[in-house]
């Protein structure tokens, strides 16, 4: 099976600027090793790593679970949100719950 450990270190070091996050940031978040995050995104170490190392970073860097995995293995990527319509979402959602709140609270009066 080829693994292409660059590729995902190159993915990981674009991410990480583009959303203006350090590597201890990232380790902070995903819960891995500031270690590990640092063999992955400068290519130190190629060992085997967990699946979940993988899933727990691209999870923290706004990826699909998924993601990091395709990378190694140069499988078709799935496409983020860009930030800016990640954020439209994150607020429409947001409205979603304090309308649902506000709705739940009218029927509990209303019983």
């Amino acid at each position: 099976m080829d693994q292409d450990w660059t590729a995902v270190g190159d993915a990981m070091r674009a991410r990480l600027d583009e959303l203006g996050m350090t590597m201890t940031d990232l380790a902070a978040k995903s819960g891995v090793s500031l270690t590990t995050v640092r063999e992955l995104v400068h290519v130190l170490n190629t060992r085997r790593r967990q699946p979940r190392t993988l899933v727990s970073l691209s999870t923290a860097l706004g990826w699909p679970r998924e993601h990091l995995g395709n990378v190694l293995r140069g499988r078709p990527l799935s496409e983020p949100l860009p930030p800016d319509e990640l954020a439209s979402v994150r607020r429409e959602l947001r409205d979603l719950r304090r309308r649902i709140e506000a709705l739940e609270r009218t029927v509990g009066k209303a019983t």
